[in-house]
Parts: structure tokens; C-alpha cells; sequence
């Protein structure tokens, strides 16, 4: 195994023309589908593809200097939520076939023509430090939607992009080369390491992989460290402050000493008194206990039977604060190896934005009524009046789909909109089921139903709470399939 390292080029730089050149060329990514869309960050893409080659993940990043189009064979973990423009994409290019694929020129302009259908796409990845972009246009150049959306140089949807006509030239008499890269040996395990004669797309995806920029290992790792090893550090000084605070209630039996010693010697103790010397029958030697004078004798002795439970308590208080801040940091030194062990730059990113962890799932429990999570699809059922009406007023939009049963009483179920998405047939199914089995219409095990976008919902005026008229609604006769249902409690989000 090897790892190359840039001769003089040490340093993460953005790709020249001629580099992009070399990296379509072995790519050849004419023919292939484009079967995925992945959009890790804000500034990094990856187009996952399958054609004669086989499957290519093609990673386009926008990262300031580091700019760079290439095949990558690394994962690329999605966001931890959905980004309007991986959506968009989703929702136009996926399954698109890719009919040409190449450069403008010497603009570092990357162009992907794209058919999708009967209709064509034309995908432009512009790759410079200090405006890049990925746009996306029909055939005639009207900007369907862009990657970032920058009003000034017109890139906003609605807008005209043809760099064909209007980029520039490259500039008169600058020169680049394809750089070239050392190979040398490493130890087993290093991220970056690569076979020997390994294409020019592999020595790219390694070498930004390790010196990539804000998304490089190396940068990531350090802010790893840096993150981590002050919360670590804030966290042992709370803790020694705290087995300080555990010894001095460690004296908490020599109180319980003292108010013994006080209860033994009551009739030589005199009100007004602010010491007592006695024997320590504990101990066999003579001591001098400090008294308050304006309390009597016994009450001393109780004075010190008090101090010694406040102790003890809190001796108990601080040893469980002491064990969590322990946990704590072990939690904090086992995450941050696990940082330091990843080798994707892009998982690493990701994780570190949620601090070690996986992205918790979004709460639903604030929500009323029942939610099941079907192939994407969200569909939430009210039980009763009362929840129909808080969904209604509180969790629903304007083009969330409504299903109600048509001649009994029941619940409102919904089909939460996806940007850019039709429901299938199946998932109006599986409403469908669930407005037939939660409504006095069960037994009969099929029946009718309205549905309707929730911007068609008029409220009856002086009705009771939860009743809506539908407008615009469309009839569905829906059987209630037993199968369906079973699936539809495995899908079920418990709160």
C-alpha cells in the first residue's frame, strides 16, 4: 500500500482546467443514470451513478479553495436534515440519464447534459474559489434552481445562465500543468492510503480527503481535539473541585464524635459556656469541643447531630455529582477517539456537528394523535375532536393531504406534503385504511372517503370543535386490507 503526497503542492488548491480535463476524461460518464442525489453540507454534492463502469459516486465540493469535481470512494453521509437543493434535484435529475459530460472551454465550467423523460436538464458545476456554484437550467438556459442562490450575478430561479456565450476565456499567458504527485510508502491504516498506479481520480479523492481544506481529516481532527479537549478539561476541574468538597465532608463522623462526647458530659456544661474540655471516649485522649453559648447543653449536643446529617447528605449529593461528571468523561474521551478514528472527511464533518452523536430523531411527541412513517411518507391520525382540531389549527399545512371517512364519524388522517412530490397511490392506500379502520365504519371493513388538500377546509361556522366542509375533494372506495395494517403498526412512531 502507498499514499502520495504533492510534489509542490503541499496544500489544498482548488482544480486547474487541465486536471478537470484529465478527471472526465477517465470518468467517461456518458450513458450513466444518475440514481441518487447526496448533498452532505452546504457546499459539497455527490452525485451517485450506475452505467457501463458500474456504480460511481462523483463528488462536486464548492469549498473554497478547494474547489474540485472527481470520483470519490469515500461515503457521503446526508444531512442531518433535508437541503432545498439536494430536494430539487431529486425531484428533477434523479433517474435522468447523462448524454454529454465535459468542460467550456478552459473555464473550469464542468457540464452535464441531462435527460430526464422527454425532457432535458443541463447541470453546470462552475469550480472557482471566489464564485462557485452548481446551476441548474432547462435547454433554453432558464435557472431551474442553483446550489447557492446569489441574486447579484442574476443565479436565482427564474434567472438566464448561458456560460457558453457569456464566460470569458481563460486568462492570456497563465500556464497549468496536471500536477504531479510522489508516491512513497506508509504503514497500514493510514486514510489517505492508495494503490500504486492508482488513477489520477483516486490520487484527488485521497489527497483532499486528508488536506482538504475545512473539510480535510486533518483540519476536522484538530477541531475535534480542540472541541473536546476543553470541555474535557472544564470538566476534570469541576470534578477535583468537587472531591475537595467530598473530603471536606469526609469529617462528618468526627461531628457525630463531638455531639456523643457533648450528650456524655451535659452536667458539666454550663449555659454561656464556649468550650468544653472532656475525654474523647473514642479515642482515650482529652479534647476541646467549641460550644454556642446561647444554647443549652443538650441543644449543643443536637447543634452537632445536625451539622453531621447535613454532612453526610451532602457527602452523598457530591459523590453522585462525582460519579456523573466521571461518566461524563469517559463518555467525552471514548467519543473523541472514535472522531480521531474516522477516515471520512464528510462523517467526520457530520459528526462533529452533533457533537460526537447521531442526530437524535426529530420529537414528535408534542404532536397529538397517532404518526406512522411510511417509505418517507409521515401520515398522523387524530383520535377524537380534540386532537382533529389541534392538528388542524397547529400541525397541518395548506398542501398536506386530509382523509376522512365519508358517511360516519371518525378520525382526520393526513398525509404530510414532501417538496416536489406526488403521493403515490400506495401511501393514499395506507391513509386511506387508517381513516376506514378509525372511524364507526370499521366493521363494515371497506367504505368511501373524502380527501382533499387542507387549503380546501372550510371550518363550520358555530359547529363543533374539529368540524371542517371540504371543498374540491376527491371520492376514494377503500378496502380495509388486514396486510396493510399489520405494516402500518411496524411503521407506527412511538412518542
Amino acid at each position: 500500500m502507498a499514499y502520495f503526497v504533492p510534489g509542490a503542492y503541499s496544500y489544498p488548491m482548488s482544480l486547474n482546467w487541465k486536471e478537470i480535463n484529465l478527471i472526465l476524461a477517465e470518468l467517461d460518464l456518458r450513458g450513466y443514470q444518475i440514481q441518487k442525489a447526496v448533498q452532505s453540507t452546504y457546499d459539497v454534492l455527490s452525485l451517485q451513478l450506475y452505467g457501463k463502469g458500474g456504480a460511481k459516486n462523483i463528488l462536486i465540493a464548492l469549498s473554497p479553495g478547494a474547489c474540485r469535481i472527481h470520483e470519490t470512494f469515500r461515503g457521503t453521509p446526508k444531512s442531518d436534515r433535508p437541503l432545498r437543493f439536494a430536494e430539487f434535484l431529486k425531484s428533477r435529475i434523479v433517474n435522468g440519464w447523462i448524454e454529454e459530460a465535459g468542460q467550456l472551454g478552459d473555464n473550469r465550467i464542468v457540464r452535464l447534459l441531462i435527460r430526464q423523460g422527454k425532457n432535458y436538464f443541463r447541470l453546470y458545476a462552475r469550480l472557482w474559489s471566489n464564485a462557485a456554484n452548481v446551476v441548474v437550467t432547462d435547454e433554453g438556459g432558464l435557472i431551474l434552481d442553483a446550489m447557492r442562490r446569489l441574486p447579484k450575478r442574476g443565479e436565482v430561479t427564474g434567472g438566464h445562465y448561458t456560460p457558453e456565450a457569456e464566460t470569458p476565456g481563460g486568462k492570456p499567458g497563465r500556464e497549468h500543468v496536471v500536477r504531479e504527485y510522489e508516491i512513497r510508502e506508509f504503514e497500514p491504516g493510514t486514510p489517505a492510503g492508495i494503490e500504486p498506479g492508482a488513477s489520477f481520480n483516486e490520487k484527488i479523492d485521497a489527497f483532499y480527503a486528508e488536506h482538504g481544506g475545512a473539510l480535510s481529516l486533518e483540519a476536522l481532527r484538530e477541531q475535534a481535539r480542540r472541541n473536546f479537549e476543553g470541555r474535557m478539561g472544564r470538566l476534570k476541574a469541576s470534578l477535583e473541585r468537587l472531591r475537595e468538597k467530598a473530603g471536606d465532608f469526609g469529617a462528618a463522623d468526627r461531628l457525630k464524635e463531638y455531639g456523643d462526647i457533648i450528650m456524655a458530659n451535659l452536667g458539666a456544661i454550663k449555659t454561656g459556656d464556649s468550650w468544653l474540655e472532656a475525654d474523647n471516649f473514642y479515642t482515650g485522649e482529652t479534647i476541646r469541643i467549641k460550644l454556642e453559648p446561647r444554647k443549652s447543653p443538650a441543644a449543643q449536643g443536637e447543634l452537632y447531630y445536625e451539622q453531621y446529617r447535613k454532612a453526610k447528605n451532602g457527602l452523598a449529593d457530591v459523590q453522585e455529582e462525582i460519579a456523573a461528571g466521571e461518566k461524563e468523561l469517559t463518555a467525552l474521551e471514548e467519543t473523541l477517539d472514535r472522531l480521531l478514528e474516522e477516515t471520512n472527511p464528510l462523517a467526520l464533518h457530520r459528526l462533529l456537528k452533533n457533537r460526537g452523536e447521531k442526530p437524535p430523531a426529530k420529537a414528535d411527541s408534542k404532536r397529538p394523535g397517532l404518526s406512522f412513517r411510511r417509505k418517507d411518507w409521515l401520515i398522523i391520525v387524530g383520535r377524537d375532536a380534540s386532537e382533529n382540531d389541534e392538528l388542524l389549527r397547529r400541525h397541518v399545512k395548506g398542501n398536506d393531504l386530509w382523509l376522512h371517512a365519508r358517511d360516519y364519524p371518525g378520525s382526520y388522517v393526513f398525509i404530510k406534503q414532501r417538496s416536489g412530490k406526488t403521493v403515490p397511490l400506495d401511501i393514499l392506500l395506507d391513509a386511506g385504511n387508517l381513516a376506514i379502520f378509525y372511524s364507526k365504519g370499521r366493521n363494515n371493513g371497506e367504505g368511501d372517503l373524502f380527501y382533499t388538500p387542507v387549503k380546501f377546509l372550510r371550518r363550520a361556522k358555530n359547529g363543533p370543535k374539529g368540524l371542517v366542509i371540504p371543498t374540491q375533494e376527491k371520492n376514494l372506495h377503500v378496502k380495509v386490507e388486514e396486510f396493510r395494517l399489520k405494516e402500518l403498526e411496524q411503521c407506527r412512531i412511538e412518542k
